[in-house]
C-alpha cells in the first residue's frame, strides 16, 4: 500500500513531527510504501530521524537563497483560507493543489487543521483514502483552528485523534460523523540504548520550553526537595522562548547547581537512560509522547492528571504516578518525593514501565492503521475496492530484508561509555577494519588504531590505551586504497558516566567522554592531568562566593588558592578544609574592583614545587559545560562577577561593568 503523509515543516522540532517519523518508519516495516510530503523546509536536514524507506518531498524551500521566498505568492494571503495568518499562502494553495491532484497513493494522512481543510477540499475526487490526524486537542485550539476542524473532519473519510478523551469530545462536537473518529495513540520507536538501572539520582523532563509545560512549577517543586535530597539534581531538554526566564528562575531558587536546562539533544532516549524519574508537570498534553519514551527506558513517570493524555497511559502505582494538575508545585513535590525516597518502589515502576512502552510500539500502532485503511475499504469508489482489498490482503507483517549495503554508505557508530571506563563503538556497516581516533590538533599526526571484529565492535581500554589529553576524532580505516573516512556518531550512551568520578592513578588522573560533534561525529574527549581540582558546588550570597572542591590526587597538598588573569599578577584567596577531603575556596566580593582589572580570571589551588592545579568539571557525561553548567552574576562596585566553565571545562572568573551596584 502506498502511504503518504502531509506535514507542515518536517524539518522543525515538536511532537507531531516526531510521532510521524515514528509511524512512516513502522508503517514501511511491514511493507508499505511511505512517503512524507513537507509544506516547508527551512534548513539542510530533519531533527529528528525518519526511516531510511521514507523518503521526503518539499512543496516550497525557505531555506535562505531559496527562489520560492521571490515569489509573490508566497507573501500573498491564502485564498482557500484568507483569514488564517500563519502556515499558509497563495503558494501554499498552490502547491498543494498541484500535489494532491497528482499523488500516487492509496492512503494520505493529514497532520494539522490547515492540512486537513487542504486534504478535504483539494483531495476530494482523487483515487486515494483521506484521513486526519489530531496532534493537539479540541479544547485547545484557538477558536479558528477549532472551526477549521471541525469544518474539515465531516471532508474526510476518517479522523484519528490521539487520545481516547479527545475522541469522544470530538464525537460528540460531530455526532453526524462520529463512526469516522477514531482513537489511535502516538508511537514510540523502542530505544536502542541499555535502560536506566534506576540509581542515578537524576530527574529527567524534555519538551518545548513553552506554558504549556509549565516548568516554573517543576523548579519551583524540586526547589521544596533540594534540603531533602542533596544528591539528587534535575535536567530539563528542550529549547524554547521560555529559556531565559526559566535560567532567571534557577537562579532566583539557588539551583544553578541543582536543576540544569540542557539544551535540545536527538534522539532524546540516551538522556532519559541517564533518569531515575521521568517529570511530565504540563497543564494540557494530546497525548504524551515524552511518558511513553521515558518508559521504554525504563524510567517511572511523575505526570500532572492532565484532561487528556496521561491517565491513558500510566497506571498509577504500578508505571508511575498521576498528581492533580491544580495541585500545584506542592502536588508535583510530593509525586517526585514519593519516589525519591524509595528506591525498591522506583525500580519495581522502572520495570513495569518497560511493559507498558510495548503497547506502542510503531508496529503496534501502525497495525491499527492497518486494521482502520481496511474497514475503510468498502467506502471507496467502486473502481478501487478490488484493488485497495488485494493490497491490505497481500499485507506482511514481516519487516524488510535490510537493504544492500552501497559501497559509499558512510560508517556510524554506536558508542557506549562503560562503568569501567572503557568505551565500546559498534561501526556499521560492519567491515573488517580498524577503528582509528587521530588527535585533533596535534603538531605531528597521532593516531591509534583498534581492530574492529568482523560484526564492527571493539572496546577500547585505559590499559592497552594511554590517550593524550585532547579531542580524538574518530575514522573507519579498511584496507585499500582509500583513505580513513569519518565515524557518523549515530548513538553515544554516557549514562554510565552521569556519576562517574575521575580515574586516579598513577600518572594523575584522566577522563573518558565521548561525545557528537556539531557536525554529527563521534569525538572522544579525553581530559589528563597530573592534578585536578574536582568542583563539587557553588554557594553564592551576598557577600561572598565559594566554590567547594576535591583535590585529586587525595594526597595533593593545598596551601592555598588564587585567582590569576593573564599576564597578571595572582589574587590570593582563602581555602578552608572542610575535614571530609574537600576545600572551599572563597571569594569576596568586596574584590569586585580589583578584579575589574581584567576580563578573565583563572581559579587554581597551590601546591608547593609543582604548577598550579585547575579547577574544573571534568568528570560526569557532559564533554561541554559552558551552557549548561551557568552560575547568576554578582553585582558590585560597577562590576558584574560571573563564574563560567571554559570551552576546556576549567572554572573561571568573568568580569564586566555593570549598569547597577548591589
Amino acid at each position: 500500500m502506498k502511504i503518504a503523509f502531509l506535514l507542515n515543516n518536517a524539518y522543525g522540532i515538536g511532537g507531531t513531527i516526531r510521532s510521524v517519523a515514528n509511524l512512516s518508519g513502522g508503517l514501511a516495516a511491514r511493507g508499505h510504501q511511505v512517503r512524507v510530503t513537507s509544506l516547508y523546509r527551512h534548513r539542510d536536514t530533519t531533527s529528528f530521524a525518519f526511516g531510511p524507506r521514507v523518503p521526503i518531498d518539499t512543496l516550497i524551500d525557505q531555506r535562505p537563497g531559496s527562489r520560492d521566498l521571490e515569489l509573490p505568492e508566497a507573501s500573498a494571503p491564502s485564498e482557500r483560507l484568507p483569514h488564517w495568518r500563519r502556515g499558509v499562502s497563495l503558494l501554499s494553495d498552490r502547491r498543494m493543489a498541484d500535489h494532491l491532484a497528482t499523488l500516487d497513493a492509496d492512503v494520505v494522512v493529514s497532520t494539522r487543521p490547515t492540512l486537513s481543510h487542504y486534504l478535504g477540499t483539494l483531495g476530494a475526487g482523487r483515487p486515494y483514502l483521506r484521513v486526519g490526524q489530531e496532534h493537539s486537542t479540541l479544547g485547545r485550539r484557538h477558536s479558528a483552528a477549532r472551526r477549521l476542524q471541525l469544518s474539515s473532519v465531516p471532508l474526510l473519510d476518517a479522523f484519528a485523534p490521539v487520545s481516547d478523551a479527545d475522541t469522544a469530545a470530538y464525537r460528540a462536537a460531530l455526532p453526524a460523523v462520529a463512526e469516522r473518529i477514531v482513537w489511535i495513540p502516538n508511537s514510540s520507536v523502542p530505544p536502542a540504548v541499555a535502560p536506566s538501572n534506576g540509581d542515578s539520582r537524576v530527574i529527567v523532563a524534555a519538551g518545548r520550553l513553552v506554558d504549556q509545560k509549565r516548568y516554573d512549577r517543576l523548579l519551583d517543586a524540586f526547589a521544596q526537595l533540594t534540603d531533602e535530597f542533596p544528591d539528587w539534581r534535575l535536567r530539563i531538554y528542550g529549547r524554547g522562548p521560555l529559556r531565559d526566564e526559566l535560567r532567571a528562575r534557577v537562579e532566583h531558587l539557588g539551583l544553578w547547581d541543582r536543576a540544569r536546562l540542557m539544551g535540545a539533544v536527538s534522539p532524546i532516549e540516551t538522556e532519559w537512560a541517564k533518569g531515575s524519574i521521568a517529570a511530565v508537570t504540563s497543564w494540557w498534553e494530546s497525548f504524551g509522547l515524552t511518558i511513553v519514551e521515558a518508559m521504554a527506558c525504563g524510567v517511572p513517570v511523575v505526570s500532572t492528571d492532565c484532561p487528556t493524555g496521561p491517565a491513558e497511559i500510566i497506571t498509577p502505582g504500578k508505571d508511575g504516578l498521576l498528581v492533580p494538575e491544580d495541585g500545584g508545585p506542592d502536588a508535583i513535590a510530593h509525586g517526585l518525593r514519593t519516589l525519591m525516597v524509595d528506591d525498591a518502589l522506583r525500580h519495581r515502576m522502572g520495570a513495569a514501565a518497560l511493559e507498558t512502552a510495548k503497547r506502542y510500539t510503531p508496529d503496534v500502532i501502525a497495525r491499527r492503521y492497518e486494521e482502520l485503511f481496511a474497514r475503510l475499504g468498502p467506502r471507496t469508489r467502486p473502481a478501487r475496492r478490488g484493488r485497495l482489498r488485494r493490497l491490505l490482503a497481500g499485507l506482511r507483517a514481516t519487516p524488510h530484508a535490510p537493504a544492500a549495503k552501497a559501497m559509499g554508505q558512510p560508517p556510524a557508530a554506536h558508542a557506549v561509555a562503560r562503568r569501567d571506563g572503557a568505551l565500546a563503538v559498534r561501526v556499521e556497516p560492519a567491515a573488517r577494519g580498524d577503528l582509528v581516533l587521530r588527535l585533533r590538533g596535534a603538531a605531528k599526526r597521532t593516531e591509534v588504531l583498534v581492530p574492529l571484529d568482523r560484526d564492527g565492535r571493539t572496546v577500547i581500554t585505559r590499559d592497552e590505551h594511554d590517550l593524550a589529553e585532547g579531542r580524538w576524532d574518530a575514522f573507519l580505516a579498511i584496507a585499500g586504497p582509500r583513505r580513513p573516512r569519518r565515524v557518523a556518531a549515530r548513538l553515544v550512551e554516557r549514562a554510565a558516566l552521569v556519576t562517574a568520578r575521575p580515574a586516579v592513578a598513577a600518572g594523575g588522573v584522566s577522563v573518558w567522554i565521548p561525545y557528537t560533534t556539531k557536525d554529527g561525529n563521534l569525538t572522544l574527549r579525553v581530559w589528563r592531568r597530573p592534578a585536578h581540582a574536582a568542583v563539587e558546588s557553588v554557594e553564592i550570597t551576598e557577600e561572598a562566593t565559594a566554590v567547594t572542591v576535591t583535590p585529586l590526587p587525595a594526597a595533593t597538598t593545598v596551601t592555598g588558592a588564587a585567582a590569576r588573569a593573564e599576564g597578571g599578577a595572582p589574587l590570593a584567596l582563602p581555602v578552608e578544609p572542610d575535614g571530609e577531603g574537600r576545600l572551599r575556596i572563597v571569594l569576596r566580593h568586596t574584590l569586585a574592583a580589583r578584579l575589574a582589572a581584567a576580563p578573565a580570571w583563572r581559579l587554581r589551588l597551590t601546591v608547593p614545587e609543582e604548577p598550579p592545579v585547575p579547577l574544573g568539571r571534568l568528570a560526569g557525561d557532559t564533554p561541554d559545560r559552558r551552557r549548561t553548567d551557568v552560575h547568576p552574576a554578582i553585582r558590585r562596585d560597577g562590576v558584574e562577577l560571573r563564574l563560567a566553565f571554559t570551552i576546556d571545562n576549567e572554572l573561571t572568573l568573568v568580569t564586566a561593568p555593570s549598569t547597577t551596584s548591589a
